[in-house]
């Protein structure tokens, strides 16, 4: 059995990027949830949506590295978000939706600091991900798992989620499962 690793990052609405990577090919897992703040416990949706906790909505990916590198996975990451607007993903506004890469441990840091310096030229702005080290990473309410697979028809779904997965669709159909 192939060791599988894990990757945490945030693009926005934690339902978009989780759409987009349940789709990927050698990701095995996907769990919305939370990271990056200071606020004590484990915080819930509601207090991150006030964004006076300082955390972030993430994403964990547990995956094949055999399948889909880390570095592959970033870029899928990088490009179907916007990662040059700070603390905002098109009408999410709020520091919980900043682009953001935790990394596990300094080959992924430096995994993530090759990619976005690679990628900066297909930017006009520059890309302000922010690179730090995962310290806690807390699950999201139940709710919020697998949401756009269960909320399709929704209107955020439809409207937010829908497009990005076709951009996904297009510019990587030979990584999709």
């Amino acid at each position: 059995m192939a060791k599988h690793e894990i990757a945490t990052f945030g693009g926005g609405c934690f339902w978009c990027v989780e759409a987009i990577f349940q789709e990927v090919k050698g990701i095995d897992k996907v769990v919305s949830g939370y990271s990056g703040g200071s606020a004590p416990g484990k915080p819930t949706y509601r207090e991150i949506c006030s964004g006076l906790t300082g955390h972030a909505e993430v994403i964990q990916v547990t995956y094949d590295p055999e399948v889909i590198s880390f570095e592959e996975i970033l870029i899928i990451f990088m490009t179907t978000h916007d990662p040059t607007t700070l603390n905002r993903q098109g009408a999410d506004v709020g520091t919980q939706y900043r682009s953001v890469i935790y990394y596990h441990d300094d080959h992924q840091k430096e995994t993530a600091e090759t990619v976005i310096e690679q990628l900066q030229s297909y930017f006009e702005d520059p890309i302000i991900t922010e690179l730090s080290p995962l310290e806690i990473f807390y699950e999201a309410e139940e709710y919020h798992q697998n949401y756009y697979r269960s909320n399709q028809s929704q209107g955020y779904c439809s409207f937010v989620i829908t497009p990005k997965l076709q951009k996904l669709r297009k510019l990587y159909k030979d990584k999709l499962k």
